[in-house]
């Protein structure tokens, strides 16, 4: 039997001695300040930006809170106009121009009310009563559809010797219906009592 003898194993590669111990070139000094700066920009983007925008999110988030607090602890009318979205869902459609302007709104778990009160012209209150649903010929004379109740909140009073005129606009359910009460003693300018009421 012939033994055939193994190849010799060829010898392990091995770097050359300058290879393994090169050492690394220093970085030079305009790319290593380029490189710190842009990772510095970006860290100012990724913390500040965020940052700032929580800022400026809890600053109008406080400032509507602080908004709604003082609206809600003012008793009585407030001189001022009420808000689109309020005469939109209470359908009080003030007419432009409208002066003396003053609302307060009240609500519980089982209605929402919004009184209003403004002056107008002859062609704004026809207005306002054609936006509401109604018209000039459904006014009764002598009529005062604000109740007592409803008076007494907001300190409206109906005076004997002024010609009051006043209706009910209903709607279905879920719109609001609104009791309107008209001061009509100087014809060229109506004074409008509206007290709209709604079932959330």
């Amino acid at each position: 039997m012939t033994v055939h003898p193994q190849p010799p194993s060829p010898p392990e590669e091995r770097l050359p001695e300058e290879r393994q111990d090169r050492p690394r070139l220093p970085e030079e000094r305009g790319r290593m300040l380029r490189r710190r700066w842009l990772t510095a920009v970006i860290i100012v983007l990724l913390v500040g930006i965020p940052a700032g925008y929580l800022l400026i999110s809890a600053g109008q988030s406080r400032e509507s809170g602080i908004d709604k607090e003082r609206e809600s602890s003012v008793v009585g009318l407030q001189d001022n106009w009420p808000s689109l979205m309020k005469r939109r869902v209470f359908e009080v459609p003030v007419p432009a121009g409208a002066s003396g302007v003053a609302y307060y709104e009240t609500s519980n778990w089982k209605t929402s009310r919004l009184y209003v009160q403004f002056t107008t012209t002859a062609t704004g209150l026809d207005t306002f009563l054609a936006e509401s649903g109604t018209g000039r010929s459904v006014l009764t004379p002598g009529r005062i559809t604000v109740s007592d109740r409803d008076a007494d909140i907001v300190g409206w009073s109906f005076p004997d010797g002024l010609s009051w005129s006043g209706t009910t606009v209903d709607r279905e359910d879920p719109r609001p219906s609104t009791d309107l009460t008209v001061d009509l003693t100087d014809p060229a300018f109506p004074r409008v009592f509206a007290v709209s009421t709604t079932s959330p």
